[in-house]
């Protein structure tokens, strides 16, 4: 099979127009004054980071953090999975806010339940930006045994944990950042 000459002169110029389009991006060469720059790698490294210059291996291959509706209180949600961790958990959706813990019940009593449900109302670490609900589960035998919402203190105590956890996750970044 041959390729007319008008074909070929097409296909060049069209693979010169994708490579000059690919190029354009990169910007104009601008030299640099030595006075200006700071030797130094690792301040130049977080100077380029802060001003988002560089590339990231990551976004090469396609790889991508996402973005995530509870990002920003990431402390709130790592506080409520440390608060929590003694009882299983049943869903877990952290685009959606929400946590549910699985039945537990105590040793001491086994004819009694909780299940653990909190929800994040908003991305701040505040009181009114998480609702907590605690189940109760009452059983006379295995077979007859009643749920109900409980308006006990350990609402209170759970949600008071999580945002003081929270609190201190928060600082503990903030300390680690500067």
């Amino acid at each position: 099979m041959t390729i007319s000459p008008k074909l070929k002169l097409f296909l060049g110029l069209i693979t010169i127009l994708i490579f000059i389009s690919t190029l354009q991006s990169c910007g104009i060469y601008k030299p640099v004054d030595a006075r200006k720059v700071s030797p130094n790698d690792e301040e130049r490294i977080k100077k380029n980071m802060k001003e988002g210059k560089g590339i990231s291996i990551g976004k090469v291959f396609g790889e991508s953090g996402g973005t995530f509706q509870f990002s920003s209180s990431n402390e709130m949600w790592r506080a409520t999975l440390e608060i929590l961790d003694f009882i299983p958990l049943s869903d877990v959706d952290y685009g959606g806010g929400i946590i549910i813990t699985d039945w537990y019940t105590a040793p001491k009593d086994k004819m009694e339940s909780l299940k653990i449900m909190v929800q994040f109302l908003t991305n701040e670490i505040r009181a009114d930006g998480i609702k907590v609900m605690v189940y109760k589960k009452k059983c006379q035998t295995e077979a007859s045994c009643e749920s109900f919402v409980s308006n006990s203190d350990l609402t209170g105590e759970i949600k008071l944990a999580i945002l003081k956890k929270a609190a201190l996750i928060k600082k503990e970044d903030l300390e680690k950042k500067n």
